[in-house]
Order: structure tokens, then sequence, then C-alpha cells
């Protein structure tokens, strides 16, 4: 694949680039690239974290770059998740790579790695000490949205030490591209300022689409990153997220309580579960309706099926049954995944048992 096919790859992924030229420059120097991201393990994984994100990295690694998935134990256990208890919050990290494995993620070219092995290295803490050096406090309280707490809610000494480790784990791993999501930008642009400081590379920063909750949330916020965090599903409320071993039943009865207002696109959940999940795996979408409301139709592409929302004539419950049915036939591989292996069973398991903590 030429460069342009390449870009054009990386460009579906990116909702932001930092910077293209960077990027093009990049990929004209290497042909494999390594891209990564970070992903705390706390509590049950949503559709989000895993589909989205399995479609997202297969586009990477088909631009040719490898992938280097961070499990952020420590983070995690710095961010005072799963109350604190690191060991929880490695068994949770389990559980995600089997939903991983079951997702359809291109896992040839991903490989899994912990924060735990990582700061048993004396030189990765020398990167985090280095970065605390170069930065002042009021600049990593700016970066407290990374895990997703406000200025005002980063409260532990602790939580002020996880933005210099994520920009620690950048050069560490020597991540040509940043491939994280939107809420993650601030961190992101903090490496690539302080890079030729420390004497590293400048990484590219590819940042993804967030999905939003499946409830309505009213933000004022401008900032693209903040209003990503603000309506972004969460995992302290079930009704706002789909999660990969959620039942058909649970998927529809989410789906028909949805934030869903008729003819409204913008900010509308259903049409991103369709243009972002549901188009990414299937070529197109049938809606089943009896004959007096006009009958079975299939769209063929994500635009036709806006345009027909969008001039009222799909009805948002309509969306809403046929969205449904798409979700849990993406979602059935994971299912089977832990209704098969006891291993995987085991680790769902002990994961429900766990309080999650904010």
């Amino acid at each position: 694949m030429d460069i342009d096919g390449r870009l054009g790859l990386v460009r579906q992924v990116g909702e932001e680039i930092v910077t293209e030229e960077d990027l093009k420059a990049l990929l004209a120097e290497k042909r494999r690239p390594i891209a990564y991201d970070g992903f705390e393990p706390s509590g049950r994984i949503h559709i989000a974290q895993a589909v989205l994100r399995a479609t997202n990295i297969n586009k990477m690694t088909r631009a040719g770059c490898r992938f280097t998935m961070l499990l952020a134990d420590w983070h995690g256990w710095a961010n005072n998740k799963m109350g604190g208890d690191l060991e929880r919050i490695r068994t949770v990290g389990r559980y995600f790579i089997e939903v991983w494995k079951a997702s359809g993620m291109d896992l040839d070219n991903v490989r899994f790695v912990w924060a735990s092995d990582l700061v048993k290295e004396e030189a990765y803490w020398r990167l985090v000490m280095r970065i605390a050096i170069q930065s002042t406090l009021k600049r990593i309280l700016r970066c407290g949205q990374i895990m997703g707490r406000k200025e005002s809610e980063v409260l532990q000494a602790s939580q002020i030490l996880y933005p210099c480790m994520q920009a620690a784990d950048i050069f560490h791993l020597k991540a040509d591209i940043c491939q994280l999501g939107m809420d993650q930008r601030k961190v992101n642009v903090l490496a690539r300022e302080l890079a030729p400081r420390l004497g590293e590379r400048k990484p590219v920063i590819v940042s993804h689409h967030m999905l939003m909750g499946l409830q309505r949330v009213e933000t004022a916020a401008n900032d693209a990153a903040e209003r990503a965090i603000e309506m972004k599903m969460s995992k302290s409320n079930p009704d706002s997220a789909i999660f990969m071993t959620d039942s058909a039943d649970e998927i529809r009865k989410k789906l028909q309580k949805a934030y869903c207002p008729e003819k409204q696109v913008r900010d509308n959940p259903l049409l991103e579960y369709a243009k972002y999940i549901v188009f990414e795996r299937f070529p197109d979408l049938t809606v089943e309706r009896p004959k007096k409301f006009g009958g079975d139709i299939t769209f063929s592409g994500y635009a036709a099926l806006e345009k027909a929302y969008a001039e009222g004539s799909l009805h948002p419950m309509d969306l809403k049954g046929a969205v449904a049915v798409a979700i849990d036939e993406v979602i059935a591989p994971v299912r089977r995944h832990f209704e098969r292996s006891s291993k995987a069973r085991e680790l769902l398991e002990q994961v429900d048992g766990f309080q999650v903590t904010r």
C-alpha cells in the first residue's frame, strides 16, 4: 500500500491528527511505525473499549503499524480504581485481554504490555522524573482529564504522578504514534512539547472519536476534548453503555430507553452506534417495519440512514430496534467466548464481584 493509502486509513481513525505533516513524514520514513494506547483496567469493558477499539486498531495495522496495548495497572492504582487494590486491577486487565481476543482485533500485530513490568526498570522512572522536573504543577493538574477528572477532583498525590507516568510510557515504549481517545489529548500534547528537551522524537497524535453515552447529557463545553469527556459513556452508569457480555435482552432494553430525538442527527447516540459500530462491521442495515409503516427497508451505508432519519421517514423506535439486532450480532462472539472458556468465565465472575470505584 502506498503512503496515500496508509494515510487515508489513519485519517479514518483520527478525529484530530497532530500533525498531519508529521504523520506523512513518519509513514514515508517507516514501514512499521509503533502506535500505542493505554487502558486503566477498571470494571467491565464496554463496546467503545472493545469493538470500536478493535476497528481503529485494525485500520492502524492495515496502515502498517505495529500496535502496543498498555495495561495500565499501576496507573489505575494511582487513580484509586477498584478501591486501590492492585491485584484486582490486574485481574480486570486479564479480563480485558479475554474480551479483546474475541472482538475481532488483529492480534497478530498487537502486543500487550503491563505497566507493572515497565515500573521494574530504572530507565522508566528516570523518564518519569525528568518529565516531572520539566513540568509545572499547574500543567500537570490540567492533565487531570486523562483520568476522567476535573482539576478540582485531583485530590491525591498519586494522581499528580499519573500524567508524568503516562507521558513516560510514550517514550519508554518507543511509540511513534499516540493513538488514544480525544480525552487523552492533553498529556499527548505535553509529551510532544517536552520531547525536544528530553532528546526524544515528537510523537504524532492520532485522537479517535469518543463514542457518546446512551443517555442525554447537557454540556456547555466548547473544547472538543472536554465535550467528548462529558458526553462519553460511563461504567458507573450501566444504562449509558453496552457492555461486551450484555444479553440480547439487555441490549434491546438499554437501546429502547436511549436518548434518540426524532429527526435529530447531532448528539444522537443511536446514530453514533450505527455509524461507528454497525456500518464498520456490516455493509448494510435492515430495518424491519409493518407494511402500514412503510415495510422493511435496507440502508446501504450510514449516509443514507442519516438522511432518512433527518427527514423523518425513519422513526426512532424503528432505528432502535434495528441497531439492537445489529449490536447483538457484533457482541455475540464475545458472549460465546465467555461461555465456552472456563478461564474467561472465571475472570468475568471475579470482575462482576468487584465494586467499581471512580
